[in-house]
């Protein structure tokens, strides 16, 4: 398995690139066999069955769970290397910040031996769709202070205000936008949070630290809805935005129709034990989107196709410097509802529909079906094959579940 790691940048130029300035030594051990020795220097790969002693960092996993992780479909925790540090199967020794600051060459490297898979078919040069999504800016005040936030949308009728990931943005609903199941029914409004995508921070940002709270994000949310004044909208969030759905159905719940959460739980998991410590995110010797995109991909689903993959990761890459890390205070922290408070949301009132990923090592779909009997949930399905990023990383898959729900919530309007 490992002597095929040196094949891996012969057909991939840009990971070939990647390689050029990585000087790293890493050994692939197999707990209770033997090690590899795998050195990445100068744009080359080279493997041999070695102790490697001079290795700098050290994978070490059961023979069992290397030939998961091998396999063309891994099963859940078993889709990349990070995730597999929650199975208790795999550890890394050494030095942890060279092993982050080379994960996504790390993690596409040691993927490249699973079988390839499919490429999309091409598409003829006269092939051109002009999408009918209306992107917008408006100027608002946020908790008192001025703000330009982007959103797009598109259809009529009953709004859907739609709520993006920690580090990423309202581009992860474009397949939703542009679902005419959908949009014959809804008016679907994605918008960008302060300092994502295409939103503005606000002034004075540059002395600031920006950190996501649960106050901040509500009010966010609230004043975005009143400056479209939106009539008892249908919320859809995921990630922080699922969490954010229980916030405001909690604290709003009689100004919204419904709510959609997707990946919600009462609090996450880090995904592996470093994954509390966010100060690779964010620090002068470490590319923080990189690392943020490439710690995201283990949430994938093995199934997801390649191009909303790697969509969903290019997003990722084009993070502000430490907004991922901000909002992920929010997430691991100030977000956290384990105090008992969920119970006191009326889903009569505001009714929640729950979707959660097989795939996903932060919010299990064991923790959303906890949340769901907790607050007594509408509605609550694990997706097969789906990970942390539904509607962006499998958008056709994805709607196989959402449309049954936007089904139920129409017929309870009617």
């Amino acid at each position: 398995m490992f002597a095929k790691l040196p094949q891996a940048l012969a057909s991939n130029p840009a990971l070939e690139r990647h390689a050029r300035f990585c000087d790293l030594v890493l050994a692939a051990a197999i707990a209770g066999g033997p090690t590899w020795r795998i050195a990445i220097q100068n744009g080359k790969v080279t493997a041999q069955e070695s102790d490697a002693g001079d290795a700098t960092v050290r994978l070490e996993a059961s023979a069992a769970a290397w030939r998961k992780f091998a396999s063309a479909e891994p099963p859940p925790g078993y889709q990349a290397l990070i995730a597999m540090m929650t199975t208790g199967d795999f550890t890394v020794g050494g030095d942890h910040l060279a092993f982050f600051r080379h994960l996504r060459l790390i993690e596409a490297l040691f993927q490249s031996i699973r079988p390839a898979r499919p490429t999309p078919p091409p598409i003829a040069p006269d092939d051109v769709v002009i999408e009918n999504v209306t992107g917008r800016y408006m100027r608002l005040a946020i908790e008192g202070r001025p703000h330009r936030v982007y959103f797009e949308e598109a259809g009529a009728g009953i709004p859907l205000l739609c709520l993006h990931t920690a580090g990423s943005d309202g581009r992860q609903f474009r397949a939703v936008l542009n679902d005419t199941a959908v949009t014959r029914r809804f008016r679907v409004i994605a918008f960008d949070l302060p300092y994502h995508g295409k939103s503005s921070p606000p002034p004075g940002f540059q002395n600031e630290i920006y950190t996501l709270t649960t106050d901040r994000y509500v009010n966010t949310v609230m004043a975005v809805k009143r400056a479209l004044r939106l009539d008892r909208p249908v919320v859809m969030g995921c990630s922080i935005g699922g969490r954010a759905v229980l916030h405001l159905a909690l604290r709003h719940g009689d100004e919204f129709r419904a709510g959609i959460g997707l990946q919600s739980a009462l609090y996450a998991e880090p995904g592996n034990r470093y994954g509390s410590d966010m100060s690779q995110l964010h620090r002068p010797d470490v590319d923080g989107a990189e690392v943020g995109a490439a710690s995201v991909a283990s949430l994938i689903a093995p199934q997801s196709p390649d191009t909303e993959r790697w969509e969903t990761l290019w997003h990722y890459m084009q993070a502000g410097p430490g907004i991922f890390m901000g909002d992920l205070n929010y997430y691991f922290a100030d977000g956290d509802m384990r105090n008992g408070m969920a119970r006191a949301i009326d889903t009569k009132k505001c009714p929640l529909y729950l979707l959660s990923g097989e795939y996903d090592v932060s919010a299990k779909p064991e923790m959303g079906a906890d949340l769901a009997r907790q607050v007594n949930a509408t509605h609550f399905e694990v997706m097969r094959e789906m990970g942390h990023f539904p509607m962006s990383e499998n958008p056709e898959r994805f709607r196989d579940y959402l449309l049954p729900i936007l089904d139920m919530i129409s017929a309870a309007v009617r």
